[in-house]
């Protein structure tokens, strides 16, 4: 856990600027999202709620999930160590875009269905689809290849992600604390640390890939 955080402030301060750019762009893709959210409240269940809700989803699906794992895209090119490509956030839209849609759909289907049991669940099942994104986008992985490899990739390596994820709330909490704005490195360093979790395993399996190993320590 400690590696994958160490290795990620690293690249934070490496490449601050490239990476405050990628977030920018998510959180401006998400704004749309927040305003047919709020506006769905507003209207109830009335016609417009509904419309505005269903307007949501299919943003959400179409739209929000392929920058989200475009960004993760990103992420990773950067913590091996590739040139930075700000094109590669809409990556997502695509060659692989089909799957990077019915990957978001299943995995959150997945983890939502565990959820409904005592959420512990859920939670063993989001840590082991942790890596379906850099699958699908990396290995440009079909859906249920990307579900089945992940489930594979982190065995022993569960707990790990779980920690960092666990982890993540606090640096969360601390980023909202510093004026708002403290969220957004606070993010960055986040997504940082799933991506090189992800590259540290991907290296511990294929030893073939020239990069530099990082060891990860449960």
């Amino acid at each position: 856990m400690g590696t994958s955080y160490n290795l990620s402030w690293e690249n934070l301060k490496k490449n601050f600027v490239e990476l405050l750019l990628v977030v920018v762009i998510s959180f401006a893709v998400s704004i749309p999202i927040g305003v047919m959210r709020a506006g769905t409240e507003a209207a109830g269940f009335g016609a417009g709620g509904v419309l505005l809700g269903l307007f949501g989803i299919m943003f959400w699906i179409f739209v929000s999930a392929p920058v989200t794992y475009g960004v993760a895209y990103v992420f990773l090119q950067l913590i091996r160590g590739e040139k930075f490509d700000v094109g590669a956030v809409f990556e997502g839209f695509k060659s692989n875009y089909i799957n990077v849609i019915l990957a978001n759909l299943l995995t959150t289907a997945i983890v939502i269905a565990g959820m409904l049991f005592l959420i512990i669940p859920g939670i063993i099942f989001a840590c082991k689809l942790a890596f379906v994104p850099y699958l699908v986008m990396d290995k440009k992985m079909e859906t249920v290849e990307a579900v089945k490899t992940s489930w594979e990739m982190t065995k022993g390596h569960t707990l790990t992600i779980f920690l960092i994820g666990l982890l993540a709330i606090p640096i969360a909490i601390l980023g909202l604390l510093m004026l708002i704005v403290g969220i957004i490195p606070a993010s960055m360093w986040i997504e940082g640390a799933f991506a090189a979790i992800y590259f540290s395993v991907d290296k511990q399996q294929n030893p073939e890939v020239e990069e530099e190993v990082v060891v990860v320590e449960e």
